[in-house]
Parts: C-alpha cells; sequence; structure tokens
C-alpha cells in the first residue's frame, strides 16, 4: 500500500478553505447556552427523528451530487479564455469580473440557454453510474443561483422548455434514478442574481418589501410545484440562503417549511434552508439543529464525534479543490483520487455521517474522463466492502493509526489506509469493556486472520490489546477491511508487573 495515501488525503481534507459562496457555518461544536431562551421559530422536527426515512437517511453511507446548469457549455472559460481568478467558481461563472472578464459577460451568460441542448444526455446512464458507484442517494440541481430551471416551471420564463433540448431533465433524472433504488434530493437556489424582485439586503421601504415579498411568493410556488411535479422525491437541499433579505423573512420561511412538510410527510429539510428570529442559521439560539441534519459540511469534515453532539449529518465533497460545475481545464490543480474519496467516504461513516461525491457533467451531458475513472474506482472498491460502509453506525472502538472503525451489530469494521509494517494490527480495549474481540476475517475474500489477546500487564495502563496479523501473502496498495466479531464477556489480564507504590 502506498504509505502516502492516508497522509495526502487527510492534508486535502485539512487544507481546504471556506468558499466565498458556501457562507456555512465554521463546524466547530456548538455550545448550548446556559438558559434556553423561548423562541417562536425554531425547530419544526423533533430532534434525531426516528421514522422510517430518517432511518434509511442513515444507512445511506454514500452519495452523488450532480451540479449541472447552463453554467457547463463554458465551463469556466470563454473563447479560449479561463475565468480562474475572475470567478470564484465554475458555476459561479456568470460573476467572472476583472480583466479576463469578456465584454458584456453577464448578458452573454444569461442567453447560453439558446445554445443548451445536451445531444449525449442520457440519465438511465448516469443512474447506472452511480448505482455501480454505490451510491443510495443523488442531490440534483434543479436551479442554481443563475435562476436558470432545468424543469418546466410555470412561474418563470427561464427555464428548460425555453432551450433547443425543451425535455423536463429533472424528471428524467428523478425517473432513472429512483429505477435504480437510488432516492432523489433535489438542490434547490433560493437566491437568484437576474430575479428582478431579489434582494440582497433586508428590505426597508414599502416598495422593496412589496418586490421581496412578490419573490417570497414565486419562491413558495416553485418549491410546491418540484413536490407536485415529482412526488418520489425524498428532500430538499437549499442553498443561496445566507443574504440578509432571507434572513430577515424567518416568519416566512418557518410556515413555508411547514407547508413543505405537510404536503409531503416524511420529507428531509438540512440546516441550510432558514434562520431563527435571532438570525441563528444552522442552530437556533438555543443550539439546537435547524433541520433534520446538519448541513454545514460543505468540502470539509468535522474534528471528531463528539463534537456532532449526536446530529445527522454529510459532507459533500468536489473533486477539483474549488469548483462544483464543469471545468474543461483540470490542468494544474490537484484533484481528489478514488484513494482520496474512499478515505473520506469511511472517515465520514466512522463519525457516523453519510459522504457524497460532487460531479459537473459538460453542455452536452457527459462527465469529464476522470470523472467516470472515478466513479468506476470507487464502485470497485464499495462492492468488496459495502458491509462496513451501509447500515453503520459510529464504534465506541478506540480510535486507530490504521484507519477509521464502523460498528454493524456485533460486528466491528476496521478499514485500514495505513498497513502496519510488522503485518500486526493491534487493537486497544479499555479493560473495563463488557464486548471483546473474538475473532477477525478479511471481508476480501472473507479470509479468516490470526487474532491474539496480548496484554502488556501494566496496571497502570487503562487498555489491553489483541493483535490481528496480517497474512504476508497479502498484498494490496489499496485500503482494506478487516471484520471483528464481538463477542459478551468481560477482558481477562495477566498480572506481568505489580504497579502497588
Amino acid at each position: 500500500m502506498r504509505k502516502s495515501m492516508f497522509n495526502l488525503s487527510l492534508l486535502t481534507v485539512l487544507s481546504m478553505s471556506a468558499m466565498m459562496q458556501a457562507q456555512a457555518w465554521t463546524g466547530e461544536k456548538q455550545e448550548k447556552p446556559k438558559e434556553r431562551v423561548v423562541l417562536k421559530y425554531g425547530p419544526i422536527t423533533p430532534a434525531h427523528r426516528t421514522d422510517e426515512a430518517m432511518q434509511k437517511f442513515r444507512e445511506y453511507g454514500l452519495g452523488q451530487f450532480i451540479h449541472w446548469g447552463i453554467y457547463a457549455i463554458p465551463g469556466n472559460e470563454w473563447n479560449g479564455v479561463s475565468a480562474r481568478g475572475g470567478a470564484a467558481a465554475s458555476e459561479w461563472i456568470r460573476s467572472w469580473s476583472g480583466p479576463t472578464a469578456p465584454k458584456d459577460w453577464k448578458n452573454t451568460y444569461d442567453n447560453l440557454y439558446k445554445q443548451f441542448n445536451p445531444k449525449d444526455f442520457d440519465a438511465k446512464r448516469w443512474a447506472k453510474q452511480a448505482k455501480d458507484m454505490g451510491a443510495k442517494y443523488v442531490i440534483f440541481t434543479t436551479k442554481h443561483h443563475d435562476g436558470f430551471a432545468l424543469w418546466p416551471t410555470k412561474y418563470s420564463a427561464y427555464n428548460i422548455t425555453k432551450t433547443p433540448y425543451k425535455k423536463d431533465i429533472v424528471k428524467q433524472i428523478v425517473d432513472a434514478y429512483d429505477a435504480e433504488g437510488i432516492d432523489v434530493f433535489l438542490y434547490f437556489s433560493i437566491l437568484e442574481w437576474n430575479n428582478p424582485d431579489y434582494l440582497y439586503k433586508a428590505p426597508q421601504t414599502a416598495e422593496e418589501k412589496a418586490k421581496y415579498s412578490k419573490f417570497l411568493k414565486y419562491t413558495e410556488n416553485q418549491l410546491l410545484e418540484l413536490l407536485k411535479n415529482y412526488p418520489q422525491i425524498k428532500g430538499f437541499w437549499f442553498d443561496g440562503t445566507w443574504d440578509a433579505s432571507w434572513k430577515s423573512a424567518y416568519e416566512f420561511t418557518y410556515n413555508l417549511e411547514k407547508k413543505l412538510r405537510e404536503k409531503h410527510p416524511g420529507l428531509i429539510i438540512g440546516s441550510r434552508f432558514r434562520n431563527d428570529e435571532n438570525q441563528k442559521r444552522h442552530f437556533d439560539t438555543n443550539g439546537d439543529l435547524l433541520g433534520d441534519y446538519e448541513q454545514g459540511w460543505e468540502r470539509k469534515l468535522p474534528k471528531n464525534y463528539e463534537s456532532l453532539n449526536g446530529n445527522d449529518w454529510d459532507c459533500v465533497m468536489t473533486i477539483p479543490p474549488n469548483g462544483w460545475g464543469y471545468m474543461k481545464d483540470w490542468n494544474g490543480i490537484y484533484t481528489k483520487t478514488p484513494d482520496d474519496l474512499i478515505e473520506m467516504l469511511m472517515r465520514s461513516r466512522s463519525m457516523g455521517g453519510n459522504f457524497v461525491v460532487n460531479f459537473g457533467p459538460d453542455g452536452n451531458g457527459n462527465f469529464h474522463p476522470e470523472e467516470d475513472k472515478i466513479m468506476k474506482e470507487i464502485g470497485e472498491w464499495t462492492k468488496v466492502n459495502a458491509e462496513a460502509i451501509y447500515n453503520v453506525e459510529h464504534s465506541p472502538m478506540s480510535l486507530s493509526n490504521y484507519g477509521y472503525f464502523t460498528k454493524k451489530g456485533n460486528n466491528t469494521y476496521l478499514t485500514v489506509f495505513n498497513r502496519p509494517v510488522n503485518q500486526i494490527v493491534r487493537l486497544r480495549v479499555d479493560k473495563k469493556a463488557t464486548e471483546v474481540p473474538s475473532s477477525a476475517s478479511l471481508l476480501t475474500g472473507n479470509r479468516k486472520l490470526e487474532l491474539k489477546q496480548s496484554d502488556m500487564g501494566l496496571d497502570l495502563d487503562k487498555n489491553t490489546y489483541y493483535d490481528i496479523i496480517l497474512p504476508k501473502d497479502y498484498q494490496t496498495d489499496k485500503a482494506f477491511v478487516i471484520k471483528i466479531e464481538m463477542k459478551q464477556g468481560s477482558v481477562k489480564t495477566d498480572k506481568l508487573m505489580d504497579a502497588k507504590m
């Protein structure tokens, strides 16, 4: 195994900086106030939902995110000139400014819909690739910040029916992924750059209030339309909710969330949708989660399980360092490898979260060749190691320098990224534990491994140790999983040293 794999991927996670449009919270542990504040617009759903939809959400493990829209046509460049440094990201290319920006660029961009004709688009092919990768849910962009809708919305003329392609893309995605057994969540941007009724600041004058009220009704109409058109969906993934205008509309957003949930029982909504009356997003003034799962993990992972306070969560991750939409040119930037993404997947699962990999198809409906390769390689790994990925939970087993633990029933799984040179994987088990390892095997080929207790006999050591011996003839440059069967029982230790003083 390449020794650098774990270290490089961990470095990748730590080096990710927050992108301007993410506006996500810092990810630090939420401290609850000493005295609770009475809120009128706090959480609507109870913490830690136990219904079938949320139970299934916890089991997903791996998801796919697809960013697609008219920004796929330029692919982060125009007429051979790169937008790097001039636009925040490929899907933000409409905001391209500075000396490299083409003349009258916003007008050029807003008319790109006239060229949108993805002749190679095949939703069934995409869904099959996602299934082969091991994805259990997909998040698909219905409308990004440019306001262009990929469904035939009745509430805006700026939609797919005005393109040469004309057909409802959202319907094709929902139907194809649903047919493959993959749950669908719809991404929806509140922010719309070119909508004349959208405001960035909180409305102050009567005219501004009337204008923004019109925008709010338009937003409500589109969301209810999506629920009506695509009843199979499992939830919404909201974006563009950070502006003062939206934050000032907390009464409206509270009532809108209630209405969406009433129309679609079991609907899953993350913590990005709205704030309380004190402008608190993700978590309200009392530190309670505003939504069904924590949605602040964008291109970063939590520090540890304890910092999550038991909340459900997922991490959405790009392959390039920055940018969710299609980029023609990947030269000169670090793009994450399948090994990197698998490491992040298993780190997420060890902390009870889901991991979602983003892909940005081009204007013709094809993924970047490197993305095709990544999906294929991740799929080959998840197929072999599915038992350690899906329908698992956080394991109380001590942290390991070798990799990450997950747990299902009586079985604990250790995904090894750092293979020890001496071929011995050592497990630390608290001497007070009531559950101890009884056997070990490789998920690859279900090969039995030698397991032996190796107590150091130190009274001052609160742990005892179990050694798993790896076969010398088992060599791989990929991460691999050790399945450890646990049994009820107390730890037996030999006193080799009396530590009394």
